[in-house]
């Protein structure tokens, strides 16, 4: 018989697991928050808004508008079910008598009353919610910590797994303060030494928390821009310069219209270069295991990230697939040019169709993360 050892997080690594799936579930609940105002805005009732899933741990019931609100047990996102799409009646059997009847067996307050207009800003609101969080993140960032300059500091970043710093012990967030006895002043100093130094042992002293620590590596040769230089597996951490309001708001701007494009970039390269792309497509897992390297950067870094998954969140839901929010747009967006809704029962196929793919898609990506980790190539 084999016995399979597991390493357990420790009281560190499940804090940072916590942290991860606040903010997780901070970034859908605003996502639904977004789609909340703009129902509410409309007229529509919303009976359920909630904070996380399963069972109901606190309630409260709006006496003016009805609405329930829920704080639930799993802290995995949020959801907001309006009257008309809350799965307490069947949506497409809804949608079906109130167009056989003209409008008018519907309460005024029902989603499925509402114009093409209406109801297609509900639905791309919570993306939309998600663009503007991550802007906000990033002001606040800016404002708080700096912003990130051209200049490289000696603190340690992104990690490669299985190279020289990380066998060593080295983590993100380190900061190297001496080279083989001589102090590092600069980023740019320290780029210098390691590169060329392909094949040689280097005595790095780092500090931890304000302990120094010892350790010796050999940096491996590699290919930069057709130049061969050494290497020993970690991107050096940008300096950062602090901003007045203006400057941060045009930053944070620039940057939150580059990641849109960039995260579209790899959705493209996802349809154009498959085999190439997939493998570096990361789930919950995944995600969390990033969030744990991040967290080690500080607060401004981690700011950063969640910016760039509450962008990555918006962009996933305005895909055209079905049972996502760009899905349910593409049937109003029909209906607008065509004059008249797709045929209700056609289209809850289709979204049912696309929910299950939806699920296997995410189920495999999953599982290609869990591989990953019992692979070795990263642990929470």
């Amino acid at each position: 018989m084999t016995l399979l050892a597991f390493a357990l997080p420790d009281v560190a690594g499940v804090t940072k697991i916590l942290v991860f799936l606040i903010m997780l579930s901070i970034l859908v609940t605003l996502h639904e928050y977004g789609h909340f105002l703009l129902a509410r805005r409309n007229g529509v009732r919303v009976n359920d808004f909630a904070v996380g899933f399963g069972p109901t741990l606190l309630k409260w019931t709006s006496p003016r508008s009805g609405t329930n609100y829920r704080i639930n047990a799993l802290p995995l996102g949020g959801y907001c079910a309006m009257k008309g799409e809350d799965g307490k009646t069947n949506e497409a059997e809804q949608r079906r008598e109130f167009l056989a009847s003209g409008g008018a067996i519907h309460d005024d307050d029902n989603f499925q009353s509402k114009s093409t207009y209406a109801r297609f800003a509900i639905v791309v609101a919570g993306p939309i919610a998600n663009f503007i969080v991550a802007f906000a993140l990033l002001i606040i960032g800016a404002l708080a910590f700096g912003i990130p300059d051209k200049y490289a500091s000696t603190n340690v970043g992104p990690m490669l797994e299985g190279y020289p710093a990380q066998l060593a012990g080295i983590h993100p967030g380190d900061s190297i303060v001496a080279i083989n006895g001589k102090p590092v002043s600069n980023g740019e100093e320290l780029v210098g030494i390691i590169h060329a130094s392909t094949g040689k042992l280097l005595h790095l002293r780092y500090t931890r928390g304000g302990v120094p620590h010892d350790v010796d590596v050999t940096p491996r040769a590699n290919s930069d821009h057709g130049k061969t230089v050494g290497v020993i597996g970690f991107s050096p951490m940008s300096t950062y310069r602090h901003v007045g309001p203006v400057e941060a708001v045009t930053e944070s701007g620039t940057l939150v219209v580059s990641m849109i494009g960039a995260t579209f970039g790899t959705l493209g390269a996802l349809v154009t270069h498959f085999s190439s792309t997939a493998g570096q497509l990361q789930g919950v897992v995944g995600m969390a295991r990033m969030s744990s390297t991040v967290q080690d950067l500080g607060w401004g870094a981690y700011l950063s990230l969640a910016a760039m998954l509450s962008v990555n969140l918006g962009v996933f839901n305005l895909l055209p697939i079905p049972a996502l929010d760009g899905g349910r747009a593409i049937f109003i967006i029909a209906e607008m040019l065509r004059g008249k809704p797709v045929d209700p029962e056609k289209e809850a196929l289709v979204h049912v169709g696309g929910f299950a793919v939806l699920i296997l898609v995410m189920v495999l990506v999953t599982f290609h993360d869990i591989s990953r980790i019992f692979a070795g190539k990263g642990v929470l």
